[in-house]
């Protein structure tokens, strides 16, 4: 028994030392590792300067405290992490030290330089919506999500009749419907409507239609409002879609259209069952053309890989 205490230190030793690699085998933690040598940040401070999720901020520090590389306090409701040469581990000082040597990276250059200003500006420090200001949109306060905001939002609304083409599931319709006389969807999925039906149970004014975006079956100016959100690139024929919605909005009517820009990622859409690669604005205005057109521009673009782009237009029904 005692010949295998030996090779039991050495596989607990190899396996220690495989992790301490692999905490450092990421460009985001590495990033961390060097604003935080020599200086204490908070979660908060490291997402404005590397301007990253907070969310994937929080998840690159646990695996680095937990690898021994970094220490953290907490002073009232903040928590302060830092790099401690002194305090580290032999191991992982040796290995930081000779991974810091060799760091030369614009990416890294531009993070040092927000994290100096970071740091001049805790001589005036103020409220913390101030120290992320013209950046809020980068960062999560409780309670300030997309969502909430939407939903803020609609309360202002008063659509009238809407139809939601390519409704989907109702997501839409629970939103928008408070704020409508009558709500009607219509998608050519049977399943997602029985999905839709479930959701809005109980909300009369609220009814769903099998049906195809290029012939709705609705009689000419039914709708105060025509909503044609992220079902274009499903659209076989894209103007008989949006003449079809144009057909059956009323005079004075408007149409909201959301739709993906055009891009070339046809192996990542495919599987969703996108019939095309999207719009450019040009072609969103020639689509709405003949009615009056109020807005129509690229007006949000994914953070993630490939970032996708969208195109939101408006556009109004001329009086007869």
């Amino acid at each position: 028994m005692a010949s295998g205490y030996p090779y039991i230190m050495m596989a607990a030793s190899l396996q220690e030392s495989v992790d301490l690699v692999a905490a450092l085998a990421d460009p985001t933690r590495v990033r961390l590792l060097a604003l935080l040598d020599g200086h204490e940040l908070t979660v908060a401070e490291l997402t404005a300067v590397t301007e990253l999720s907070q969310s994937r901020v929080s998840t690159h520090l646990g695996r680095l405290r937990d690898a021994g590389l970094l220490q953290d306090r907490r002073d009232g409701s903040l928590r302060y992490y830092r790099l401690q040469e002194e305090a580290l581990p032999k191991r992982a000082g040796r290995l930081w030290a000779a991974v810091r040597a060799d760091l030369r990276d614009a990416v890294l250059d531009g993070d040092l330089e927000r994290r100096a200003e970071l740091l001049a500006a805790r001589d005036e420090e103020g409220p913390w919506v101030e120290t992320i200001a013209g950046r809020m949109e980068h960062h999560y306060s409780p309670g300030r999500t997309w969502e909430a905001f939407a939903r803020g939002v609609t309360s202002l609304l008063d659509l009238g009749d809407v139809l939601d083409v390519g409704c989907g599931d109702g997501m839409v319709a629970q939103m928008l419907s408070p704020r409508a006389d009558s709500y009607v969807g219509v998608d050519r999925s049977d399943k997602v409507l029985a999905a839709a039906t479930k959701r809005l149970r109980g909300h009369g004014h609220v009814s769903f239609v099998l049906g195809d975006m290029h012939a709705l079956p609705f009689a000419d100016e039914s709708f105060d409002a025509v909503l044609l959100f992220h079902v274009l690139t499903y659209a076989e024929h894209p103007q008989n879609a949006v003449r079809e919605a144009a057909r059956v909005l009323r005079a004075g009517g408007r149409l909201a259209l959301v739709t993906l820009a055009s891009h070339p990622h046809d192996d990542i859409v495919e599987r969703y069952g996108h019939v095309n690669r999207g719009f450019d604005t040009k072609k969103v205005q020639r689509l709405l053309r003949g009615l009056e057109l109020e807005q129509c521009e690229v007006t949000s673009r994914e953070r993630r890989k490939p970032h996708f782009q969208v195109i939101t237009a408006s556009a109004r029904k001329g009086e007869s």
